[in-house]
């Protein structure tokens, strides 16, 4: 830790006198002055938490612990958790930069993403807890052949967790070369250092408490930026409103639909990907194993919901809020001859940057600095709970369930500890490859394939008594590699990534069609199996409903 902390100081001070016109970063921004402010809420920020993984690792001796904290968080913890693994850094800065640049239409994400959560409360949470231990791949193969299954929910897995590490690394270095000053290999390696400890050292304990502050400290400063928002208009939204119909280049359309989403079929499948997707993200599920009970996993859902909704409309003020105080500031933007700017594309640091911009217009530098240091730490816990998902994957669903050799919870624990430092490590040097490519494709494909993949297997293997083991490996592999062919093909991939004149297939979201293709493969293989192991499959259910319903038999806390 105290090694950790001083390679952080160094590289931190390290770069002062560096290049201030070094590498574009986020839109065609580029390296800033260092933020001293940022920095030194940042290294508080890492201090504390450093201290809890110190703490956390004090308490984590078996694979309960490592993987599901003991079963020891309550609800509103777990809820504050959830909230914090998914309001990332895309969300925060994202969303508002939608709203920004589009209006009301960039509400269609925070919709589409917050919907998902009633899925995942009346469907999932209650009977995962019931049947699972650690990951979903424990539920996906309660009663269907272990190796096969596991090796498909891994397999999943695995594909979300690179996608979307490979997204917020990528993003992590250019939003800290951005804000902070850094250069992009530095900060490549300053979030690969700090995840790898957080999950090595204090597995789901410090990753938990890492997502809770950061909770707390994302829902604070955005609270406070919408409430000197609106006390500009008095707290009136329609005034707020008017006054961006006013500024804003788009004029009144910008409080109508249709500008980001032009047909119904891209609508249906893009909701279908942030709902569904949502219900199938491993890191997520995997939180709903660190309560004691289902009636806790409930309570986890309802309180992250309940703080996932109400960031999503702090997001939608903060984005009208930088239309009315930023378009009409020439400090905000990049001046052409003349004095004269683009409201839009001309924001310092590309639209991502509105959210930050409005910190410094309500709260000055030293809240400016308080924003930036937030953004790094969202996105410190987003990547320390998909590398946790990524090495649970690899040391539970892979070694220790497919090991003909029973393994001890210790070797177990110390190879996902070997998984994570090797999932950090790889992850820093993808980030570094993909430094100059288009990669906002891949959270996309994240949520494809977490809709296509892991959600119809997990559901149907829940609520399907005719599902088998070939049906869930047939739609499965049918899922997961329709979503990716799709989107390599879509307009997003092959034709502004690969450079081709026109796009194979039409979308850029795939789920409608990868969605179907998998339920359809579950339903035809399972059908089509008359095996004598299938029809056991098929008698066991009436076991698994019970325990799914009632939780007799299910796995108890072994911390409180």
């Amino acid at each position: 830790m105290k090694a950790l902390l001083a390679l952080l100081t160094f590289a931190l001070i390290g770069v002062s006198g560096a290049d201030a016109n070094a590498a574009g970063t986020i839109e065609g921004g580029g390296q800033q002055a260092l933020n001293i402010e940022a920095i030194a809420m940042f290294l508080l920020f890492v201090v504390a938490t450093l201290g809890i993984t110190k703490w956390a690792a004090s308490r984590t001796r078996s694979t309960a612990d490592f993987y599901a904290a003991g079963g020891g968080i309550t609800g509103l913890q777990n809820g504050l958790a959830i909230a914090g693994d998914f309001m990332s850094a895309a969300s925060f800065l994202g969303i508002s930069a939608l709203v920004f640049q589009s209006g009301f239409d960039g509400l269609i994400y925070s919709v589409g993403w917050l919907v998902g959560w009633p899925i995942v409360l009346f469907l999932i949470a209650e009977r995962l807890r019931n049947l699972g231990r650690f990951t979903f791949a424990d539920v996906a193969a309660f009663r269907l052949a272990a190796r096969p299954v596991r090796t498909l929910s891994a397999i999943g897995t695995l594909t979300v967790v690179a996608f979307y590490l490979i997204a917020q690394m990528v993003g992590a270095g250019k939003l800290i070369e951005l804000l902070f000053g850094l250069p992009y290999l530095y900060a490549e390696i300053l979030v690969g250092a700090l995840m790898i400890t957080y999950v090595a050292a204090g597995g789901m304990v410090a990753t938990t408490w890492v997502q809770i502050i950061k909770a707390c400290l994302l829902l604070g400063g955005a609270s406070f930026m919408a409430f000197m928002v609106l006390s500009h208009f008095d707290f009136s939204l329609e005034a707020m409103f008017r006054t961006a119909t006013e500024v804003h280049p788009g004029g009144g359309s910008i409080l109508a639909p249709g500008k980001l989403v032009t047909d119904p079929i891209s609508a249906v499948s893009l909701g279908m990907a942030l709902m569904f997707g949502t219900a199938g993200l491993p890191h997520i599920l995997m939180r709903f194993f660190t309560v004691p009970d289902a009636k806790a996993a409930r309570k986890s859902v309802f309180y992250a919901t309940g703080f996932i909704g109400y960031f999503y409309i702090l997001t939608f003020i903060i984005g009208f809020g930088a239309i009315t105080l930023l378009m009409n500031d020439p400090a905000y933007f990049k001046l052409g001859e003349g004095g004269t700017y683009d409201k839009i594309t001309s924001l310092l640091g590309g639209t991502n940057m509105a959210a930050v911009h409005l910190s410094k217009a309500v709260g000055g530098s030293m809240f400016l600095g308080f924003i930036s240091a937030v953004a790094f730490a969202t996105i410190l816990a987003v990547v320390a709970g998909l590398t946790l998902a990524g090495a649970s994957a690899i040391s539970h669903d892979l070694y220790a369930s497919l090991a003909h050799d029973k393994v001890s919870e210790h070797t177990e624990v110390r190879l996902s500890k070997i998984a994570a430092v090797v999932i950090g490590i790889v992850a820093i040097v993808l980030g570094y490859v993909f430094e100059k490519q288009n990669v906002a494709f891949m959270v996309g494909l994240a949520f494809a394939v977490a809709a296509s993949c892991n959600f119809p297997v997990l559901l149907m293997s829940v609520f399907w008594r005719g599902m088998t083991t070939q049906g869930a490996i047939l739609g499965g592999y049918l899922g997961l590699l329709s979503a990716v062919v799709m989107v390599i093909l879509s307009p997003a991939v092959w034709v502004k990534t690969f450079g081709f004149a026109a796009p194979i297939f039409p979308y850029d979201n795939p789920a409608l069609f990868s969605m179907t293709l998998a339920f359809l493969g579950i339903w035809i293989g399972s059908r089509l199996d008359s095996s004598a192991r299938g029809k056991a499959e098929q008698a066991a259910y009436e076991a698994q409903f019970v325990r799914a319903e009632i939780g007799i038999g299910a796995a108890g806390a072994s911390r409180h």
